[in-house]
């Protein structure tokens, strides 16, 4: 979701909130001698908020950990596949450009074919590990080959571990969602939350106004915000491939 879109969602939900103040205050208006607050009421809504403030932390943790565990793979899985580019000059000639060749076609397949398809959670083809299959293939070197070749060759076969670790991780990233409980919590917290503004019988109207938009739009903001970093390959807060594109673009 844009950034405009946010705004508009959020300024929507903003404006709904004062609609429904002034629904309130003129179906419902206070009596003369109606006490404007209740201290039960008052009690109970600040117990509400501050659970809802605790869910509302739990999500954002939950969410942002993912995003960055995800951004995190990427970058290790993107490095170490730029030391087995490297290491491919102290292969024997022979093996020196497919090993290059492997590792370049390799990240194509990641940013162009597996990102559109992390961002869209859908399950990724093994295709991408029949890449990987090919790049370890294509650093194994004979008993024939010399000292520092051998050596080569073993550590291009650790980087491989890492690019296999950090593959696995990106995998089960791009599946990862926010708990259903949590997302029930998030919107019924916010539901009540909201109601709870309704029962303060608040006579200047404008001031509830403000306060009501103020808050029903920042709730909106925060559900919106959690729903963007639920989606750790997502296009606007997801992990971007530009450690891929920066090594092989």
């Amino acid at each position: 979701m844009a950034l405009f879109e946010t705004l508009v969602v959020v300024l929507g939900v903003a404006l709904f909130g004062a609609l429904a103040v002034f629904a309130k205050t003129r179906l419902f208006p206070l009596g003369e001698d109606e006490e404007p607050r209740e201290d039960v009421a008052e009690y109970i809504a600040m117990m509400v908020s501050v659970l809802y403030a605790v869910v509302l932390g739990l999500c954002l943790v939950s969410v942002w950990d993912t995003r960055s565990d995800a951004a995190d793979n990427v970058q290790a899985e993107a490095s170490a596949l730029h030391q087995t580019y490297l290491l491919a000059d102290a292969l024997p000639a022979a093996q020196r450009q497919p090993m290059r060749d492997a590792a370049r076609a390799y990240a194509d397949h990641v940013v162009g074919v597996e990102w559109p398809r992390m961002a869209e959670r859908e399950q990724l083809d093994p295709s991408g590990w029949q890449l990987l299959e090919q790049l370890r293939k294509a650093g194994e070197v004979g008993d024939s080959a010399k000292v520092p070749e051998q050596i080569a060759a073993q550590e291009i076969l650790a980087q491989l571990g890492y690019i296999d670790d950090a593959r696995r991780g990106r995998e089960a990233a791009a599946q990862e969602r926010l708990s259903p409980v949590l997302w029930t919590g998030l919107l019924i917290g916010g539901a009540l939350t909201l109601a709870f503004m309704f029962l303060f019988g608040i006579r200047r109207s404008a001031t509830h106004v403000v306060m009501v938009m103020g808050l029903s739009g920042f709730i909106a903001f925060t559900v919106l915000l959690i729903h963007q970093l639920d989606a750790p390959f997502g296009e606007t807060l997801g992990a971007s491939p530009d450690a891929f594109t920066r090594y092989f673009g």
